[in-house]
């Protein structure tokens, strides 16, 4: 798959998720499979450039190319603005969220809250596609709500506007993460463009992922929260898409190795302090299908350090043997 003139390894994509999809965890699934990892949105206020989570946000080095930033704002200057800014920290693709369906988000007239208003997504495109140099990409909803799935017209005007690649979330603004999402706007707006299309949404294990790119026609699939602690599900897609064949469930202490691993990348990008706090959910997505994970992460949340996290760690995947993994 290709985006402008980037050629991707594959056509399996980390989605942007806030909070999550910082600089170590998307070394870390481009490491595993990972054609593409998009970071979590950078805000297109200025005023915010030197906050700690902002200057954290535009950090790309040691980052494989490309390197694709997504930014949020409402305001076609000021998004434009914040394109050129990103792509002067490194930015090889710039990622528009307008799927974003949280209501810090959206109350601002941002992310998936720009789907009711067509005209300003058509401006807010052609101006940043104007402003940079590299490729640009869209990430959407299948629209506001029920009623109002307009993710074709949408996608039709993203792609008059420049638009070089669309990510569609299943769901609309309304649904949040709620209920089943659905693929048939998927594959309408497959049919309507001639620009690639990511397929996204519930897509949590490669037997879906195959089923999604089938039922929708998609170029890619963007997988999410499923990848929460599972950074090896791409390399799981990618065997199954080629030979048909599941991989066999990870062993317990290969897990470890790559949780404490992943760890120490976090307290190194962030510090100590921090990172110990953020390493805290990390680890219990990691340990959430293992047996006795829930004192587990209890005693997680008591440590305040990172020798504590790594023994606390080192001691339960020790005790844990294969087949004790939950189903």
């Amino acid at each position: 798959m290709k985006i402008g003139s980037h050629q991707l390894d594959n056509n399996l994509i980390l989605a942007p998720m806030a909070g999550v999809t910082d600089r170590p965890f998307r070394q870390l699934c481009r490491a595993h499979g990972a054609g593409l990892c998009v970071s979590e949105m950078v805000t297109s206020d200025a005023s915010l450039y030197a906050s700690r989570k902002t200057v954290k946000r535009l950090d790309h080095e040691g980052e494989s190319a490309p390197i694709s930033v997504q930014i949020v704002g409402n305001v076609p200057e000021v998004m434009a603005s914040a394109a050129q800014v990103n792509v002067e920290h490194g930015a090889d693709i710039i990622d528009i969220n307008m799927g974003c369906p949280k209501k810090k988000v959206c109350k601002v007239a941002a992310g998936s809250a720009l789907l009711q208003d067509e005209p300003l997504v058509a401006r807010i495109l052609e101006t940043v596609v104007n402003a940079v140099d590299v490729p640009v990409t869209l990430k959407i909803r299948t629209g506001w709500d029920h009623d109002n799935r307009n993710g074709v017209a949408i996608a039709k005007l993203a792609e008059a506007a420049g638009i070089q690649a669309l990510a569609i979330h299943g769901r609309t603004r309304a649904d949040g993460f709620s209920g089943d999402a659905e693929y048939e706007t998927i594959a309408a707006i497959k049919d309507a463009v001639n620009i690639p299309v990511m397929a996204n949404g519930d897509i949590t294990d490669p037997v879906k992922a195959k089923q999604v790119l089938e039922r929708t026609g998609a170029d890619a699939i963007m997988i999410g929260r499923a990848a929460q602690g599972r950074p090896w599900i791409f390399e799981d897609i990618a065997h199954y898409l080629a030979t048909g064949e599941l991989l066999d469930e990870r062993d317990p202490l290969w897990i470890r190795d790559v949780l404490l691993g992943h760890l120490d990348n976090l307290y190194d990008f962030y510090g100590e302090e921090h990172g110990v706090r953020i390493a805290r959910k990390h680890i219990a997505w990691y340990s959430k299908a293992q047996a006795g994970s829930p004192e587990f992460r209890r005693q997680i949340n008591d440590a305040q350090t990172a020798k504590r996290q790594h023994q606390l760690i080192s001691d339960y995947f020790q005790q844990l043997k294969p087949s004790s993994a939950a189903a």
